[in-house]
């Protein structure tokens, strides 16, 4: 550990991310990459980090069709490898209803065993809640801080050697172990075992050990871990990388949290029914999606926006429900038109008024959209200097929607977002505007927008080479591709992005992760970048495995399999410092590669 440690503030101390460009000066947007520096800034940019061959795959194909294909991702077979990793995460194929029911709040299955609540009326839930909650009893003082305990203890059903083994044997004996059991007995395990040892066990377990070891300690955690480990192995082994990476950028642009109530049992819906489909397709129909789906109408609490004139005194402690701004603002700064474009505050209220009744029956139950009529503002209303009369229903928010879908300011700010994603934090204001243009002249066609930007002499510049400074996700994925990791236990890598700074669905305000590189650069970033490329590299993550007899012991050589380009002068010199009188191995070599400075640019 102290050897680490100190390789990495050596390495800290030789080497920093390098100078930045001026953001102000555009001309370097006129400089034209090679020929080979444009695959490679196409594979870094439009992927989760080039694997090895990959150069030599467009290469051969050629440049312009891979970009075509990648923008037609329909027509790309995907990977067999990828399917197999997915096929386990069964809440992220569930319909909402039954992700609800399957994986049931704690606080309904501690009532439940407590005698305190019946269990509930739907099938797929009681039978959830049954099977979790006969597995405990309750505790004689009532007092007590966890009142429940498992039915049957772990002593009464494992031998002291069986015990000992799972507190400390090694990952294949524990896993022996735990195969051999019976299917009924293992359920009984589990619960019976201390929450740490359920921890210690999930890197050696088998997918369907590691989904009950899960469901014991948290039902819907196992939800955000299917969500998590599903968008790293789509980052990791998807052929479909431009969709990946625009899943990602239209997530934070329609951001929702995980943690806040219903949306756990939402959020895998919202992002496989409202958008994944629509990531290269119309912005208006997205923009719609998103607006009608459950867990963005529950994250900004338009499900409990009514008109004004409908407020009643609140029964009990109740809280009083009325005109809710939430959606309206959101989608005015943004998701449509962003700040400054010189919509107003009655603008706001105004659109709010549009979205009453927009709203879902039984949230918590996983319930559906619903528009409900009698909640409905029916008087007039001005959005935007556009008249919607009164006596309108559903399709005064659908009106809404076509007005901020063709509005010039929205064609601007996707445009800029998107320039800002894929080429440089300030784009030059000429792209943006052609992209704009052709935003408004295909009405919001997002292939043709970004058609337009990749076809650009400024997305392949010298401008927009390496400019980029990868995300926590962009940077560990990238690591695991780079060195051909396989990963069987996705989960250490998503905890490796949270520690970095970018826990996954867990983004609180709605302004989702920024791909700004100001978000991402201190020498604290670094540091962490460094201390997981060590523990990827020294295979000390549970779950993920890479073979270092494959890279090379060699600094220059190394960076060029992992790179594939040659290190800077700055980054060569700091990984033989690093060294020192060290013997180079891979896996020291490897790690202060990824580490690098060099190796955070995209």
């Amino acid at each position: 550990m102290r050897k680490s440690l100190a390789l990495t503030a050596a390495f800290l101390c030789a080497a920093t991310l390098g100078a930045k460009k001026k953001t102000d000066d555009f001309s370097l947007f006129q400089k034209k990459l090679s020929k080979d520096e444009q695959i490679l800034h196409a594979l870094d940019r439009l992927t989760f980090g080039p694997r090895p061959g990959d150069v030599a795959t467009v290469k051969k194909m050629g440049l312009k069709k891979w970009i075509d294909l990648q923008l037609h991702p329909e027509r790309i077979k995907e990977d067999p490898e990828l399917d197999k990793k997915l096929a386990p995460l069964e809440s992220l194929r569930m319909s909402q209803r039954e992700t609800a029911a399957s994986y049931p709040p704690p606080q309904l299955i501690r009532a439940v065993a407590q005698g305190r609540q019946p269990l509930p009326e739907d099938p797929v839930a009681r039978a959830a809640v049954e099977r979790l909650a006969r597995r405990f009893k309750i505790k004689k003082n009532e007092g007590d801080s966890d009142p429940m305990q498992p039915a049957v203890p772990l002593d009464q059903l494992l031998t002291r050697e069986q015990i000992r083994t799972l507190r400390t044997g090694t990952r294949d004996q524990k896993r022996e172990l735990l195969d051999a059991m019976p299917e009924e007995k293992i359920d009984d395990v589990v619960v019976a075992m201390p929450p740490g040892m359920r921890n210690q066990l999930l890197g050696s377990a088998s997918p369907v050990l590691r989904r009950k070891l899960v469901l014991a300690n948290a039902p819907q955690q196992v939800i955000f871990q299917d969500l998590a480990e599903g968008k790293l192995y789509r980052a990791i082994y998807g052929n479909r990388q431009l969709a990946e990476q625009l899943d990602d950028f239209w997530f934070n642009h329609f951001n929702v949290f995980f943690d806040k109530g219903a949306d756990r049992a939402l959020i895998p819906t919202y992002e496989r029914e409202a958008i994944r489909p629509h990531v290269l397709g119309k912005f208006r129909d997205l923009l719609e999606a998103t607006a009608s789906s459950p867990a963005m109408l529950f994250y900004l609490d338009n499900w409990q926006s009514v008109a004004p004139n409908l407020v009643r005194r609140p029964a009990g402690n109740r809280p009083q429900r009325g005109l809710n701004e939430n959606y309206g603002r959101e989608l005015l700064e943004l998701h449509t038109l962003g700040v400054d474009s010189g919509y107003t505050q009655k603008d706001v209220t105004e659109v709010a008024r549009c979205f009453t009744g927009w709203t879902i029956r039984n949230p918590q139950q996983g319930g559906d959209f619903f528009y409900n009529d009698r909640v409905h503002d029916k008087g007039e209303k001005v959005v935007l200097g556009v008249t919607i009369p009164a006596g309108g229903g559903r399709e005064d928010g659908e009106k809404v929607l076509d007005i901020l879908a063709k509005h010039p300011a929205t064609a601007h700010f996707i445009s800029k977002k998107l320039a800002q994603r894929f080429v440089a934090d300030n784009p030059p204001p000429e792209l943006i505007d052609r992209m704009a243009k052709t935003f408004l002249a295909t009405d919001g066609d997002v292939r043709q927008v970004m058609k337009t930007m990749l076809e650009s002499k400024e997305f392949f510049s010298a401008g927009a080479y390496h400019a980029k400074v990868k995300t926590p996700l962009e940077m560990i994925a990238s690591a695991v591709r780079a060195t051909g990791a396989q990963v069987d236990y996705a989960m250490p890598l998503a905890n490796q992005i949270g520690q970095l700074g970018e826990p996954l669905y867990r983004k609180i305000e709605p302004t989702g992760y920024s791909s700004a590189n100001a978000e991402w650069v201190s020498s604290a970033s670094l540091l962490g970048r460094m201390n997981f490329a060590m523990a990827l590299t020294q295979n000390k993550l549970p779950g993920i495995k890479v073979d270092a007899s494959r890279l090379p012991d060699d600094p220059s050589k190394a960076a060029k399999a992992m790179m594939f380009r040659d290190a800077t002068p700055q980054t060569k010199q700091a990984i033989l410092k690093a060294l020192g009188d060290k013997k180079p191995t891979p896996e020291l070599v490897a790690g202060l590669v990824i580490g690098s400075p060099d190796f955070q640019r995209r």
